[in-house]
């Protein structure tokens, strides 16, 4: 059984491996795997065992 996600859809987060993807909304979390949105870099799916997604407490303008 997967551990629960840290993250929830509707969530703001950022990639630090990556600060030109923008910000991101998260769009499914299951166990390590993360889907979300970015601006600039569109749909990615984001194991969080590898990277570490900073999160916001809303988007940046």
């Amino acid at each position: 059984m997967l551990a629960p996600s840290p993250f929830a859809p509707g969530d703001w987060v950022e990639n630090p491996q990556a600060p030109d993807w923008g910000t991101g909304q998260v769009q499914s979390a299951v166990g390590p795997r993360v889907t979300v949105n970015f601006e600039h870099a569109g749909k990615r799916l984001v194991n969080i065992n590898e990277v570490a997604l900073v999160r916001l407490r809303q988007p940046k303008d």
